[in-house]
């Protein structure tokens, strides 16, 4: 699928731990069978949003697990630690440590939160993404609690064993597991309402932002 289009490294862009895996770990599981090279960036380990009384690193211990099911190499993960919810305060370091890693890495396929996205941190790494990346594929996925609206512009097809590692991976968050749009039913439910729209089986959506042939 990614060969044709000279996609080789894909770069995601999560504004906390779990973002990616929720918007596109069923395309990263697809991306790292065929063989791409995947690299996930967590912008925040969202301290505040762990149980009272757990070890504050304990969501950092969770993405490592959870990108491990999907494949990613722990050499291809890189950990910020920005402040939840107050992102924006720190957009040029962020932009500037996005410009880093698109000159170590040299991406070819970025997959960032939805323009749409109503969180404020979504919002951030999605615009500091535009800024960053100027000559690769930019695709918008999707976390439905999030987004007002969301353009189903791009479909990526998947088979049953791609959402079992996305559900899989996402069971690694323990700590987060009392959140709604962590339930397994749903994650499935809408990887089945995407593949209905291409009649059958299994997807993932995204807005595109850019798609370079």
């Amino acid at each position: 699928m990614f060969g044709k289009y000279n996609i080789n490294n894909v770069l995601v862009l999560a504004p906390h731990t779990d973002d990616g895996e929720i918007g596109c770990g069923g395309l990263i599981a697809l991306a790292i069978e065929q063989g791409l090279n995947v690299h996930y960036v967590a912008f925040s380990s969202a301290q505040i949003s762990l149980p009272e009384g757990a070890p504050r690193d304990t969501l950092i211990k969770e993405v490592k697990a959870a990108t491990e099911v999907l494949g990613i190499l722990q050499e291809n993960l890189i950990l910020f630690d920005y402040p939840t919810r107050r992102m924006a305060e720190f957009r040029q370091d962020i932009l500037d440590d996005m410009i880093t890693i698109r000159e170590q890495i040299k991406p070819d396929l970025i997959l960032t939160p939805s323009l749409h996205d109503i969180h404020q941190d979504h919002q951030t790494i999605a615009n500091e993404t535009l800024r960053c990346f100027k000559r690769q594929s930019i695709l918008c996925y999707e976390e439905p609690w999030n987004n007002i609206s969301f353009a189903t512009q791009c479909f990526v097809k998947l088979d049953k064993h791609h959402i079992d590692k996305k559900v899989q991976a996402l069971l690694c968050y323990e700590s987060q597991m009392r959140r709604t749009y962590l339930n397994e039913e749903s994650i499935r439910a809408l990887a089945l309402t995407r593949g209905t729209q291409l009649e059958g089986g299994y997807a993932e959506a995204f807005e595109v932002v850019r798609w370079m042939i």
